[in-house]
């Protein structure tokens, strides 16, 4: 665990960076799909939840590069589709996240979002870890390399 704390406190410091020089409707519809995913690891999300990641991300220094309204939008957007069928929820939210497979850089920024977004109430549990390997894999990434 501490080699992914160690990880994850590397990762947040250039994620701003990193994020900013991939600012697009498609990386941001990327990055809000996996903390859909990663919010409904443990089958629902609840208004806490939602109020969590729309705090982190509102908070976040990675994040603020993107336009807040549009991110609370895309969010319920896949919030909505899992909740409507946990199964397309899923796979709407991978087919965001796969438009990066062939950009490994950028599923790398996204990987690193959604970890630090997973760790944000200070808890990466396992269905959240499941989850960010699976986009790992859907991106053509080694979770590994992140310390998963």
């Amino acid at each position: 665990m501490s080699s992914f704390k160690n990880w994850l406190n590397s990762t947040k410091q250039g994620l701003e960076d990193q994020v900013k020089r991939f600012k697009n409707k498609d990386f941001m519809d990327a990055v809000v799909a996996g903390c859909a995913l990663v919010a409904f690891a443990d089958g629902s999300v609840d208004a806490s939840e939602k109020n969590k990641m729309a705090g982190y991300i509102n908070l976040s220094q990675e994040l603020k590069v993107f336009d807040m309204t549009t991110v609370i939008e895309r969010f319920n957007h896949y919030v909505n589709n899992f909740e409507f069928s946990p199964e397309i929820g899923k796979q709407e939210a991978l087919k965001a996240i796969a438009k990066f497979k062939s950009k490994p850089e950028v599923g790398r920024v996204i990987v690193g979002v959604c970890s630090a977004i997973g760790a944000a109430d200070g808890n990466f549990d396992d269905q959240e870890r499941r989850v960010v390997t699976e986009i790992c894999t859907v991106l053509g990434l080694n979770p590994g390399e992140f310390s998963l």
